[in-house]
């Protein structure tokens, strides 16, 4: 299973509007994708509660992984969100 590591940038972390956005752009992947701290338990990368209750701050640490024939194409697109301030666009 293809995992990705990715350092935060948005200054809110993932909350508010940096969170919805990750969210929506999880749910259009063609595979599940889950998300983690280093040492936490993945959670579905597409549900909005489920990326709330991480508490992800900017310069958090996150690992995302995915499963199926598109997963490092659904990874390399959440990385490149994540590595931009959401809150800025």
């Amino acid at each position: 299973m293809p995992e990705r590591n990715v350092v935060v940038a948005s200054k809110s972390g993932l909350h508010a509007r940096p969170a919805a956005v990750f969210v929506k752009a999880a749910a259009e992947q063609p595979t599940k994708v889950t998300i983690r701290k280093p040492d936490g338990d993945p959670v579905d990368a597409a549900s909005i509660l489920s990326i709330m209750t991480l508490g992800v701050e900017q310069g958090d640490e996150v690992v995302l992984s995915a499963e199926g024939d598109d997963a490092d194409v659904a990874l390399d697109a959440l990385v490149e969100l994540l590595e931009k301030d959401l809150d800025a666009e």
